[in-house]
């Protein structure tokens, strides 16, 4: 476990890696002894600096929902990030990846709440209750420590976000069934990824229902109005100046987005 002022530091680290976009060295190596509840408490404080300045929370983005990347950085639940009003985009934007280190993409569902959720005992049904519309999005992803890195990387620096975009159809909750809700994701005109909504921990509800749970043990909850990117079920697919992106969603319509 770290003091307060190694947390502090480590903030700042991060910070200036993204101002900069030079990343720094991995934490566990800068600070060792750096654990999950040190990682979630950086995250707090870069994103109330950011808050400090002028930004606004949008909502929260949940991440490593696969059994496979869960067993990849060694933990057995998801992590979370923030979303502010700084990281949204439209579709068909074009994106620049000059303040970028390591651009990548994944596609994912956002959840767009009516109601406000707070744990503990959140269930799926819940979440199904609480959400206005759900809606195809892509997240921008970006990493301010050097790789490889460690899990409690990957959540100090806000669960590796740095984006996202929503687009597509709109759709009610129970209009659909969200587990089998399908994409293709194609950078160029060649498909890079594809996959269905069931890959987040069986229903993408469920990661909501985790996120607003895990909020409750740091005294908050999710919004109305809020946004909560539910987790992605494709593998991420980097991406460079030049490249464009387009996510095809079936019935649900599709983003593209170009990267300059």
């Amino acid at each position: 476990m770290l003091n307060d002022d190694d947390r502090a530091r480590a903030a700042q680290l991060l910070i200036e890696a993204e101002r900069t976009c030079q990343p720094t060295t991995q934490l566990d190596e800068a600070f060792p002894g750096i654990e999950i509840a040190d990682a979630y408490d950086i995250q707090k404080r870069i994103i109330d600096q950011k808050l400090a300045a002028g930004a606004r929370l949008r909502g929260h983005k949940i991440g490593l929902t696969s059994r496979t990347m869960q067993r990849s950085v060694n933990i057995d639940e998801p992590d979370y990030g923030h979303l502010l009003d700084t990281m949204f985009h439209q579709d068909g934007d074009t994106i620049s990846t000059q303040r970028m280190i390591v651009p990548r993409v994944e596609v994912e569902l956002a959840f767009v709440l009516g109601k406000p959720l707070r744990g503990p005992d959140v269930t799926l049904f819940d979440v199904l209750a609480a959400t206005d519309y759900v809606v195809p999005a892509l997240e921008l992803l970006d990493g301010r420590s050097k790789y490889p890195r460690r899990i409690v990387d990957n959540i100090a620096d806000n669960a590796a976000c740095a984006g996202i975009v929503l687009g597509g159809r709109p759709v009610k909750p129970m209009d659909i069934d969200l587990r089998w809700v399908g994409a293709l994701l194609l950078k160029n005109g060649v498909i890079e990824e594809s996959g269905v909504s069931a890959a987040v921990l069986g229903h993408p509800a469920l990661g909501v229902a985790w996120l607003a749970n895990k909020l409750a043990e740091h005294d908050t909850g999710l919004q109305a109005g809020h946004v909560v990117l539910a987790g992605s079920f494709t593998r991420m697919v980097a991406v460079e100046a030049g490249d464009t992106l387009h996510a095809d969603y079936g019935p649900l319509g599709s983003i593209s987005v170009h990267f300059s």
